[in-house]
């Protein structure tokens, strides 16, 4: 199973010119109140929003969809009390949603560069979960493709002084893992999302099929104050579980024009680069 590569320059086809046309959409409960209707009203976004995604000869693979959601502190505490292990107070733990190869090797050589990170960087690894997924509705080649799903949970160190100084922490730790992960070999590894603040469920998945291929999100006890939906279209590019959106903090709307640009004037910059808060 391959998730992240581009395939090679052929043809008239070539990588730095892929771009995309998509269709998002966000709820919002402007006085901060969480709820599961937040959620469902988002769903709902996002499937009237079908038109705007894409799928290939096979209706039932998407180009891509999905959702993010404030973590659901309640919904969580619940689902990993029944693993045997508590977790602190809301704000105090993060969640890493993190798609990992379906063969029992590569995942467990994937976990434990993830435990190690975690540990190395003096934060607690509280426990996994294995996240339910249904992917009866799935057409071939997302089911070919399909990543195994876990949740890690990640608990702050004794000297966070807030959400915002975890979170950049388990920034730097994703980064960490990424980077292990590559280091071991192309297993179609992904982390999702990796916050103490935020979720996504996402996947090579049409609208409708994000639903229920995650059964967490019809959960009454799951609930958020944001939804924040994407449906992909890719106008020149292969779909694939990583590509769908949202992204970790955002979802956009086709690409950027000046891609290449920013990436070079990016490249140009970064030893110019740096932040009293990293």
């Amino acid at each position: 199973m391959t998730l992240t590569y581009y395939p090679p320059r052929q043809g008239l086809y070539d990588p730095q010119f892929e771009k995309e046309s998509c269709g998002v959409g966000f709820v919002v409960d402007i006085k901060g109140r969480k709820s599961h209707d937040i959620v469902s009203q988002g769903l709902e976004v996002l499937v009237n929003l079908e038109h705007r995604g894409a799928t290939g000869s096979d209706p039932n693979v998407g180009d891509g969809a999905g959702i993010l959601l404030q973590v659901p502190d309640a919904f969580l505490r619940q689902a990993t009390a029944a693993l045997g292990f508590q977790l602190p107070p809301a704000g105090g733990y993060g969640v890493g949603m993190v798609f990992l190869p379906q063969e029992q090797t590569q995942r467990s050589a994937c976990e434990s560069v993830i435990n190690d990170r975690i540990q190395s960087a003096g934060l607690h690894l509280l426990g996994w979960r294995t996240v339910p997924v249904d992917g009866s509705t799935l057409g071939a080649a997302s089911r070919e493709t399909q990543p195994y799903v876990r949740q890690v949970f990640v608990g702050a160190a004794g000297d966070t002084p807030d959400r915002d100084a975890f979170d950049r922490r388990l920034y730097l730790v994703r980064r960490l893992i990424e980077k292990g992960v590559k280091r071991l070999g192309d297993f179609g590894f992904y982390v999702a999302s990796m916050s103490c603040k935020t979720m996504v469920y996402k996947g090579m998945l049409t609208a409708p099929q994000l639903e229920r291929f995650y059964p967490d999100l019809r959960d009454p006890a799951f609930s958020s104050a944001i939804a924040l939906v994407h449906a992909r279209y890719s106008t020149n590019t292969f779909p694939s579980w990583d590509r769908a959106q949202p992204c970790r903090v955002l979802a956009h709307n086709g690409e950027i024009n000046t891609l290449r640009g920013n990436i070079n004037w990016m490249t140009a910059r970064e030893t110019q680069l740096s932040t009293p808060l990293y």
